[in-house]
């Protein structure tokens, strides 16, 4: 048994279909009097439907969230917060819209309640993400970290199947991570490969039947698992070149996860074998990058960079930005090696043996 260090994050957790219709009492338990609902342009009803559902306790709604939070949003969303005096945040939507919710907190200290329409995880953790001048700046911070998490997955049944495999994806990145992050444990590797397991039997379920609310279950299941091993382990290669990726060149999200993945473990597997054993395991395959680049191509996920926008003389900037600021990774990082994993991503070859 290896040593560790095993600290729980204090986040109340509801799972049910249909929790939504407690979102009052969740946020009256918080001591929250005015609300601000949080949400992104496209998920304005979902969110006016959760201001009913909060009557006199909403004081208003904010639809200005977008992807990589940047920091202007961030401000004027902090603005409008402190000009219709709320005390209190309900982030009703993906990985942008808590985001948002973070970058408030981190400038308010007010409460987050977070509603998560997608798999992302970010609202197990107290990692926050600001996007300015081309640049993503993360970090971690107590007070970003949502209160209470209400998990409803009938609220993911409107999920494109498209977006739910990427979604699903980049939450399988934060598990597959953190089982060889160097500050693991063993609590937190039985989370990650039962994450990686109900993410990746229920996304076939849910590309086969979008309406199955099951199968949404074990999906929204799976991304809470591995949404807290993001919040209590430390991220290496993937995530520092998923957040270069899209803060310099405003790629989609959970679609660069979905594509850098295979790549960047294989990068890592030679320095992790047991991570690779584990998350293997996990996907029932004999590989963990050849099986997650298959998985994403059974699943219709887009397998290159270049799909999503990306030039080829876009990489060399990517790859020097990767290497600055020193983290952790299991393998040491080499400009060599890194540039052809991205070479590799962009062409949508399959991950390198």
């Amino acid at each position: 048994m290896r040593d560790f260090v095993y600290g729980a994050l204090p986040v109340r957790v509801v799972f049910a279909a249909g929790s939504r219709t407690c979102l009052a009492n969740e946020v009256a338990a918080l001591g929250i009097q005015r609300a601000l609902v949080l949400c992104t342009p496209h998920q304005r009803d979902l969110a006016e439907a959760a201001a009913i559902l909060l009557e006199q306790r909403c004081v208003g709604v904010f639809d200005g969230a977008r992807m990589h939070v940047p920091v202007e949003v961030a401000r004027t969303a902090s603005t409008y917060a402190t000009s219709v005096g709320a005390d209190g945040l309900v982030a009703v939507g993906g990985g942008s819209t808590i985001g948002l919710a973070k970058g408030i907190a981190l400038d308010m200290g007010l409460p987050i309640v977070a509603v998560p329409t997608t798999y992302a995880g970010s609202e197990m953790t107290p990692i926050y993400g600001l996007t300015e001048h081309g640049v993503k700046k993360t970090g971690r911070d107590a007070r970003v970290l949502p209160r209470t998490v209400v998990y409803d997955p009938e609220l993911t049944l409107g999920l494109p199947v498209a977006l739910s495999v990427t979604s699903g994806l980049n939450a399988i990145a934060h598990a597959a991570e953190g089982l060889y992050a160097h500050d693991g444990n063993p609590v937190l590797d039985l989370m990650a490969e039962e994450g990686i397991r109900a993410l990746a039997a229920g996304l076939k379920r849910v590309a086969a039947a979008p309406s199955d609310v099951e199968a949404r279950s074990d999906c929204l299941y799976g991304a809470w698992l591995c949404g807290t091993v993001l919040g209590q382990a430390g991220m290496a290669l993937h995530h520092k070149l998923c957040h270069v990726l899209g803060g310099s060149l405003d790629l989609p999200h959970a679609e660069t996860h979905a594509v850098m993945l295979p790549h960047t473990l294989a990068y890592n597997a030679p320095a992790a074998p047991v991570a690779m054993r584990r998350i293997a395991r996990a996907l029932g395959r004999p590989d963990a990058s050849w099986g997650l680049h298959e998985l994403a191509k059974e699943l219709g996920a887009p397998t290159s960079l270049r799909e999503l926008g990306v030039t080829a003389e876009a990489l060399d900037r990517v790859t020097d930005l990767a290497l600055t600021s020193p983290y952790a990774n299991p393998r040491p990082l080499s400009r060599e090696a890194i540039a052809g994993l991205l070479a590799r991503a962009w062409s949508g070859a399959p991950p390198a043996p």
